[in-house]
This record gives structure tokens, C-alpha cells and sequence, in this order.
């Protein structure tokens, strides 16, 4: 049954709230907008993070941002940190350990200051597809020494020839722990820490506004979306997710291209659904 009341919205973006050329549709942020102005609180539940957000997002009234795949929430009206949390050095180290004597044409890159950036290794670069138009110096050279040196708020492992899924498996069969892999549609693996998933990280950010499960409304369309979806008090899953995540969404909507978030929200809105946070 649909939630009575909906008082925080949280959107993927990829494959979810942008369109596959990454622009926001109009009739998107329309809906957003009014949705906020009727006291919702807009979130981007994403696996990016500072260094890497659409500038139009703010015109779409997203107030914060659970980014890392739940691993960090901003206040991004007022730039405010509102928690981490990370993966050790040392779990990184023996990440890269095992990339490097099983799967050697990994490579390795890793987030640093909050998600500004990217400390990637050589090779790396060659495997940054052009669709998915990442900002200029977002991806800094370094070495493994360094990617391994260091916390970090997210891992992303690329292989010229194996998919996110394969490199996923083979770790968690390695019997390594401290760490929590997954993927999202895009061409690489996202390793975060230990039990930190976009639906924790939302939790924290309810808990900060004050905010239950059972009224919050969630998009998503890929694995890293999984227990978000499932967590939300309405877990809706694109036209274009996969067939995983619909089938324990409680509603599939339209897919990314046809705004399907849109769709939803103007929906809720329509009936009323959507209210301002009680703390």
C-alpha cells in the first residue's frame, strides 16, 4: 500500500534521474521543484560524489546529497558534512593485493577530500568511456602506493574485459571482509565499506531530518540501488532497471528516457501525498 505521506524523496542519478546524454529533463525538474515547495526534501542518492554532480541538480531542488553510494551526506545548501564513513587503508591494501595477483589488468582508482576527486593509477584513463562525461581534472595520476595509502570514501576497479559483476564475484570468492562491493550500470566495480549501502546512508540522513523509512519515496534502476529500494516506504524501479530491481520495487515506472521519475512524483503529488519534514 502507498505511503499516506512522502516527506523525503531519494533519486539515483544515473540511469535513473539523468538521461542518458546526463541532462535533466525539464518536466523533471518541474516536478522536483514543486515537490520541494511542497515540503519534501529532494536528496540525491548516488554512487558520485562532490567532485562529480551535475550542476543542474541544484535547479531540480535537491537540498542534499548521500553520495559514495551512501558512504557520505552533504547539506548542499550549506555545504556541511553531515557524516562518513569510510574504507580502511587496510582494506584497500588488501583489495589491491588481490586485484594485483589475480586480476593484473585491474586498475584502481579511489576517492579523496570528501569526493572532490579521484587518485587513479596508469592505465586507468584508457578505460574511462567517453559517455560518461566526467569533469575536467576530476581523475588526478597517481600510483597504487598512493591509492593504497590512504582511507577512502570509495574504491572504482576497472578491466579492459571483465564487467563489474565478474570482478565482484571473483573478490567477494577471495574470502576477503571489510568491505562492501557493488555495481551500478556503469563500467567498473564500486567497493565502500563494510555494511555501507545508499539505504544506510539515507537512513543517517533521515535520522538527521527526522524523517521514517515508511515515508520516504526512492528511485533507482541498478544494484547499487537494491537495498534502497527495498528499505524506502515506496521503492520505485525504472522502465530500465534491471530485472532484479524491479522485481522487489512496488512500483516500476517509466524508464529514464520517457521520466519516469517525473511520472511518480507528479503522481504523488496529484493525490496529494507529498508533505513538508516534522522533526
Amino acid at each position: 500500500m502507498k505511503p499516506t505521506t512522502i516527506r523525503l524523496i531519494a533519486s539515483d542519478l544515473d540511469g535513473t534521474l539523468l538521461r542518458p546524454d546526463k541532462s535533466i529533463a525539464t518536466v523533471t525538474r518541474t516536478a522536483l521543484r514543486q515537490a520541494a515547495d511542497s515540503g519534501a526534501v529532494v536528496v540525491a542518492a548516488t554512487g558520485r560524489q562532490t567532485g562529480s554532480l551535475p550542476p543542474e541538480l541544484l535547479d531540480c531542488a535537491v537540498s542534499h546529497l548521500v553520495g559514495a553510494n551512501g558512504a557520505i551526506g552533504i547539506d548542499l545548501v550549506t555545504g556541511e558534512v553531515l557524516f562518513e564513513a569510510a574504507l580502511s587503508a587496510a582494506t584497500v591494501a588488501a583489495i589491491g593485493s588481490f586485484f594485483a595477483e589475480n586480476l593484473p589488468d585491474a586498475r584502481l582508482s579511489a576517492s579523496r577530500e570528501q569526493g572532490s576527486y579521484y587518485v587513479i593509477e596508469p592505465g586507468y584513463l584508457e578505460l574511462v568511456q567517453a559517455r560518461e562525461k566526467l569533469p575536467a581534472g576530476f581523475l588526478r595520476p597517481g600510483s597504487r602506493e598512493e591509492i593504497v595509502a590512504q582511507d577512502t570514501l570509495k574504491m572504482s576497479i576497472r578491466h579492459p574485459t571483465l564487467t563489474g559483476e565478474q570482478m565482484r564475484d571473483a573478490l567477494y570468492a577471495s574470502g576477503l571482509t571489510g568491505f562492501h562491493a557493488t555495481t551500478s550500470g556503469a563500467p567498473f566495480l564500486e567497493i565502500g565499506g563494510a555494511g555501507v549501502t545508499k539505504a544506510t546512508g539515507v537512513a543517517r540522513l533521515c535520522a538527521h531530518l527526522g524523517v521514517s523509512a515508511e515515508s520516504v519515496l526512492a528511485f533507482g534502476d541498478a544494484g547499487n540501488d537494491a537495498e534502497l529500494i527495498a528499505w524506502a516506504g515506496w521503492g520505485v524501479a525504472m522502465g530500465n532497471a534491471t530485472a532484479e530491481l524491479q522485481a522487489i520495487a512496488d512500483q516500476v515506472t517509466a524508464t529514464n528516457i520517457d521520466n519516469g521519475v517525473a511520472r511518480v512524483v507528479e503522481e504523488f503529488l496529484n493525490e496529494r501525498r507529498i508533505r513538508g519534514s516534522q522533526r
